[in-house]
């Protein structure tokens, strides 16, 4: 093996190492959420650095099975959840 290939080996698996570490750390807030709309309700999980994150990717992931189009997503995502739980890692 060459000079250049085995740099390159190195690299690529410093390179995924680093993206494992950093993408397990980022997430230390996880939230769950119970959104009702058009009278149907749905929960999801959402998981991000701060707890504010995460609770709109949770709102935004339940909003995503319950809404058909922007309008109707736009106005599901500002509607208040009905239950909010989350932890800190």
């Amino acid at each position: 093996m060459g000079k250049t290939t085995k740099a390159t080996v190195v690299f690529l698996v410093v390179f995924c190492a680093l993206v494992v570490y950093l993408s397990t750390r980022i997430a230390s807030h996880e939230c769950r959420v119970c959104v009702t709309f058009m009278g149907r309700t749905i929960c999801r999980t959402g998981a991000s650095g701060t707890e504010k994150a995460a609770i709109e990717s949770a709102v935004t992931s339940a909003c995503s099975g319950l809404a058909s189009g922007m309008t109707d997503s736009i106005r599901c995502e500002n509607t208040p959840p009905d239950n909010v739980s989350c932890t800190g890692r």
